[in-house]
């Protein structure tokens, strides 16, 4: 966006937001955003008063559906502090049903649409704000007659506040009994607000005279309000890097990858549970310590020590690399994240502290904090993502079987690898033993062998290719010759 561009703009002061509409709002613009009970429309409203008195400009927001004190007190207990704003109290107060004020002889909006009007009038022209909130314009509707005179009185209104140089936000619920279909026809961009059993979405159903993500996206209202999480877009801002090779740091396992594998591009490594697929995903990211280069671990199953403890006991020294900051665990928690917040994690350890390996530890996991969405969709666009931005990234998928039918995942995500490494036990001489391979490698050729690999206190140990024995991945192979 060019400067120009940014001085058209007013910022939501959402977190998250003003990614999706294009920057923010444009200035002597009118919008709504709609929602039922609940769903957080007048902490959207708040926010974006607060960023116009943090930018020193005049907010005025007329209140029919709560005075101002209740909204001042909510507002502040998530540290929305509206002191400078100046409200316009038009709600009923309790006069209203003391004196039983009733409208028998003339119709309602010829009592009340007057003096509300020169009320509203008489704010603009002493406080001129740039900003102004009108919550809510349902409360309005009640005033008109008929849908003929609500859409000339807001028409006028619109006209009035903007021509004033003013950004108007509305509210409205959105209710079967008063529909506001008229006010999205009016404004300029229309934010929907929907909760549901399992998770806050929103979507831009309406912005003129610019771009905007469209969709579902999630978000959160948290101690310090609202925040938005943008659904990711995988091909946000690519950037050129080079396609080197990166070492496991294991000559046998370099052996099989005829190199390693590429920068920037995304491993399944696949095998049951046990097998060894996270101490394998760590192995690379101690020799991309090596590098000077920082890696992610997203974790959603076991707990932090459990991996810090297994890594030290095979000679991955990960209490050092996480106190030189060249990796970082991160416990997932997958019922209390939603898809788009998880890609937001990912998005700032990326785009701020300049990641460049990512291991999604595991799919399983990953999996569940999807509440319903597509997993292949899903995971596509962060690997995508990941892969745009020269990010490697792992991803361990576990399958059930121990033995028996070869299988790489149990959800059909293989398409997604640019590479595959499975990992398998096998039994011999009595003995339970582990197997290595590479099933795909995208950009190079690889070994089509089978190697035996030991995890020791000492590290990984990648054998020589299991060539004595044939059957390997059934789990229970046939000795064909000298022993291996």
């Amino acid at each position: 966006m060019n400067k120009d561009e940014k001085l058209r703009r007013l910022s939501t002061g959402i977190p998250g937001l003003d990614e999706i509409l294009g920057g923010g709002m444009l200035k002597e613009r009118a919008y709504l955003v709609r929602g039922g009970p609940g769903t957080g429309k007048t902490t959207f409203c708040a926010h974006f008063a607060k960023a116009g008195i943090d930018r020193g400009e005049s907010v005025a927001w007329v209140t029919l559906s709560e005075p101002p004190g209740r909204v001042k007190e909510s507002t502040s207990a998530i540290g929305l502090d509206l002191s400078k704003v100046t409200f316009l109290d038009l709600t009923p107060g309790p006069a209203f049903f003391r004196d039983q004020k009733s409208y028998d002889i003339f119709p309602p909006e010829e009592v009340e649409s007057a003096p509300l009007a020169a009320k509203i009038r008489d704010v603009v022209e002493k406080t001129k704000p740039t900003r102004i909130v009108v919550d809510s314009v349902s409360q309005l509707q009640f005033l008109s007659s008929t849908p003929q005179n609500f859409h000339k009185q807001l028409l006028s209104l619109l006209a009035y506040l903007t021509s004033n140089h003013a950004t108007v936000l509305l509210t409205s619920e959105a209710s079967p009994q008063a529909p506001d279909d008229e006010v999205q026809f009016l404004v300029d961009g229309v934010v929907e607000l929907e909760v549901s059993a399992n998770d806050r979405h929103l979507r831009v159903k309406k912005w003129r005279g610019s771009e905007h993500s469209a969709g579902w996206h999630s978000y959160q209202i948290t101690r310090t309000g609202l925040q938005v999480f943008p659904r990711l877009d995988p091909q946000r801002e690519p950037r050129e890097f080079p396609l080197e090779l990166i070492s496991s740091g294991i000559p046998a396992l370099d052996e099989l990858l005829q190199g390693g594998i590429s920068r920037g591009t995304i491993t399944l490594i696949s095998g049951p549970s046990g097998v060894g697929k996270t101490t394998l995903g760590l192995q690379f990211m101690k020799e991309a310590a090596s590098r000077g280069e920082r890696s992610v671990v997203f974790h959603f199953e076991e707990a932090r020590r459990t991996i810090i403890g297994r890594g030290e006991r095979v000679n991955i020294p990960i209490s050092q690399m996480l106190e030189q900051g060249s990796l970082e665990l991160k416990r997932i928690e997958p019922l209390q994240f939603s898809a788009d917040q998880f890609a937001h994690m990912v998005r700032e350890e990326v785009e701020q502290r300049g990641t460049k390996m990512v291991m999604i530890d595991s799919v399983a996991g990953y999996r569940l904090s999807l509440r319903g969405n597509d997993l292949g969709a899903s995971l596509h666009a962060l690997t995508q993502y990941l892969g745009n931005k020269g990010v490697t990234t792992l991803v361990c998928a576990e399958v059930e079987k121990i033995t028996g039918d070869f299988q790489i995942t149990e959800v059909g995500i293989s398409y997604l690898a640019d590479n595959i490494i499975f990992m398998r036990y096998f039994e011999a001489g009595g003995q339970l033993r582990k197997a290595i391979g590479v099933l795909k490698k995208r950009l190079s050729d690889f070994e089509k062998s089978v190697r035996e690999i030991e995890i020791t206190r000492y590290g990984i140990k990648v054998g020589q290719p299991l060539t004595s024995f044939s059957g390997i991945l059934t789990g229970t192979p046939e000795f064909r010759g000298s022993s291996s």
